[in-house]
């Protein structure tokens, strides 16, 4: 699935291999329907902040009839959890292929904030999924996959510091699983921030100065 962009009629495409990267425009490509209903949903999850999304307003959006809509996906969770799929895909696709081509774990953990901040900047209306506000009242498994979303960012967290210690005899100057806790707090803390400013603070405003003094203090060598 692409997402479209801000200047399209509906979203933004976010390109699959390269963050941030803009594709096609929508009358240059053809998409499923039920790709059309998900970039409907993340449309109106950003331009309509804090509202509730409705099945009756997703089909009217597509143009389609609400019985048509479920033909797609049996429900409006349905929905939320294929767009769920897609962020888990984008994130751990690339943060995999990261681990691979990088093997200093400074950089593995900053080119993997920047990956998750640069996409939450370029999809903000997944970050309200992400932050939680578009899914109060809805199903308590969906509330479950964005809590294992940050569990599994954190355990590559765990991952890279504890593999710094055997490749680069380095470790964390705090305890390791409370410096994994403090990385993933800081990419949920930014997404929520810009969720609740309504689009306006991009998560990577000033992120490079910011890494920049916590690497000072990440790893200390033990030699």
């Amino acid at each position: 699935m692409k997402v479209l962009a801000r200047s399209s009629p509906t979203a933004k495409y976010f390109d699959s291999n390269r963050i941030g990267k803009l594709l096609w425009s929508e009358a240059e490509v053809k998409i499923s329907r039920r790709e059309q209903i998900l970039q409907a949903v993340v449309h109106m999850l950003e331009i309509n902040p804090g509202g509730k999304i409705t099945t009756a307003n997703i089909a009217k959006t597509v143009g389609v009839s609400e019985a048509a809509l479920y033909r797609h996906f049996p429900s409006k969770a349905k929905m939320f959890e294929g767009l769920i799929e897609f962020i888990e895909d984008a994130i751990f696709s690339r943060t995999n292929r990261i681990l691979q081509d990088f093997p200093q774990a400074d950089i593995r953990c900053d080119k993997t904030m920047t990956l998750v901040l640069t996409f939450a900047d370029k999809n903000p209306g997944m970050c309200r999924l992400l932050a939680g506000d578009a899914l109060a009242g809805e199903s308590d498994r969906l509330r479950q996959r964005i809590h294992q979303f940050f569990e599994r960012l954190e355990t590559q967290f765990k991952q890279i510091l504890r593999e710094a210690e055997l490749r680069e005899q380095k470790v964390t100057t705090i305890q390791l699983a409370a410096t994994a806790n403090m990385l993933t707090a800081l990419i949920e803390g930014r997404i929520r921030q810009y969720v609740r400013t309504e689009f306006s603070t991009s998560p990577t405003l000033h992120w490079q100065e910011q890494w920049q003094l916590i690497n000072q203090q990440l790893l200390r060598s033990t030699g």
